[in-house]
């Protein structure tokens, strides 16, 4: 019987292990999306304990310990923060074959060296050990990221963000670069023209422009794109149910704007035609800089209304979504591509049923320009487990080119979260080296493992120009 977490973990064979101890282990991370907060990074915020360093911000720790009956208090409440963890490990012995359980011990393991499995019995000890190590200065916000030979880190941020401290650090020598993402959502939410309104003033005092009207809108919001480019930004993003692609005229979009300004209530097609007339712009300066575009979707959001009323967005209680997705996809690229401009797109979906779809989509819009020029991204939220993963590269695999897969990211809040890139090099790994070892695949390690090396870094390396 296998070790738990040994050297060899989640490799059946012998070629699945020499394919990641030899190509892949050792490789720089891209992590080219993610939620981590900048100013931590600037900062290089130091942590006073491993609960708030690992449980502050995790809303997938959050929603197991509900799920075990956890109280609020002990999860977003007041409870001290060592009361928080020892609540969180009482869950983890119940998280088995939850993707957890391998992240919790994962975790501990590359950044403390812990091997003991986290419970009630264990926890003490636990908690202490690894206290007396965040103490130490490389258990920094930076030394965190060296610590797992982080070479690349893009923030998702706001358009009325100031990316003072991706400035900041930029201009400092450091052993990773830190870019900036522009995520335009806030920008889109016309279903709540009272928060819009008030994000419009805000959108006002950093562009320093007066918005009165839809184009002046776009004004302000192309000024914040350029901005973002200046400061090193590549890579736009949005996280969407769907895609909107709503016919609208200008004269209607001025009708609209007008109504959001005056923070009246639009009717349900209006706010699709906002959006869709957003969403075209937004890719079209995309293409003008020759940015890659991220399309997050299939999430259904802020599904409890309680508790968003009294904890906000991303506490965990958001869900898959069952979206009819490929219509109004096909017609956004169509139409993108049509004209001339469609840049490099990477389409993440929420929904396993849709994984063929979304694979098959990227490749109607590929043109001989750019090596996977449209990605079928990689398992994502829900998905980015070990049945996802696989799911989603047998998808991809069997529909499109596998051999140029731009990898995986963390899309993850917290600095602990990057043995997620060796969880899915595991996975590769495992799947190749299988089917080198049934003969479904040549005996070629040299070029197998070339392959290996690209899906887990240098495809990303070269997508992304970076």
């Amino acid at each position: 019987m296998r070790t738990f977490l040994d050297d060899n973990f989640l490799l059946k064979t012998d070629t699945a292990q020499e394919l990641y101890h030899q190509y892949a282990k050792n490789l720089p991370i891209i992590d080219y999306h993610n939620h981590l907060p900048p100013v931590e990074i600037a900062q290089d915020t130091k942590y006073a304990n491993l609960g708030q360093l690992w449980l502050a911000n995790d809303h997938y720790k959050w929603r197991a310990m509900r799920s075990h009956g956890i109280p609020e208090r002990y999860i977003t409440g007041d409870a001290s923060d060592k009361e928080k963890f020892l609540k969180w490990a009482e869950t983890v012995p119940y998280t088995m074959r939850n993707p957890l359980y391998h992240w919790t011990h994962l975790e501990l393991q590359r950044y403390f060296g812990i091997t003991e499995l986290l419970s009630p019995k264990t926890a003490e000890f636990i908690y202490e050990r690894a206290n007396e190590q965040i103490g130490q200065a490389d258990f920094s916000a930076r030394g965190l990221l060296e610590r797992m030979n982080v070479a690349v880190v893009c923030t998702t941020d706001d358009p009325i963000d100031t990316l003072e401290h991706h400035q900041q650090v930029s201009k400092e020598e450091t052993s990773f670069r830190l870019l900036p993402t522009f995520r335009p959502d806030n920008a889109m939410r016309a279903e709540d023209t009272v928060s819009l309104n008030a994000y419009i003033v805000k959108l006002e005092e950093v562009a320093g422009l007066s918005i009165g009207n839809f184009k002046q809108y776009l004004d302000a919001l192309k000024q914040r794109h350029d901005f973002f480019s200046l400061c090193g930004c590549s890579i736009s993003d949005h996280g969407l149910g769907q895609i909107y692609t709503e016919a609208y005229t200008d004269a209607e979009l001025e009708v609209i704007f007008n109504k959001i300004r005056n923070s009246r209530q639009l009717t349900e097609v209006e706010v699709l035609k906002f959006k869709s007339a957003l969403l075209v712009n937004f890719a079209e300066w995309n293409y003008e800089k020759n940015w890659v575009q991220q399309y997050h979707l299939g999430v259904m959001r802020n599904n409890s209304s309680k508790m968003y009323e009294r904890k906000g967005r991303d506490t965990g209680h958001d869900s898959i979504g069952d979206f009819k997705q490929g219509p109004s996809l096909s017609r956004f690229l169509d139409g993108l591509d049509y004209r001339g401009k469609l840049t490099k797109t990477i389409l993440y979906n929420l929904n396993p049923a849709d994984n063929e779809l979304f694979a098959s989509m990227a490749g109607n819009f590929n043109d001989g320009t750019v090596r996977g020029k449209i990605q079928f991204g990689s398992a994502w939220w829900f998905l980015d487990q070990k049945d996802g993963m696989i799911k989603q590269m047998n998808a991809l695999a069997n529909i499109g080119l596998i051999s140029n897969f731009v990898g995986m990211l963390t899309d993850s809040r917290s600095f602990l979260s990057f043995p997620r890139h060796e969880y899915f090099r595991r996975l590769v790994c495992d799947q190749f080296g299988d089917e080198m070892e049934r003969g479904e695949l040549p005996n070629d390690m040299e070029w197998i493992g070339k392959i290996i090396a690209d899906i887990c870094y240098y495809n990303a390396r070269s997508y992304f120009r970076l």
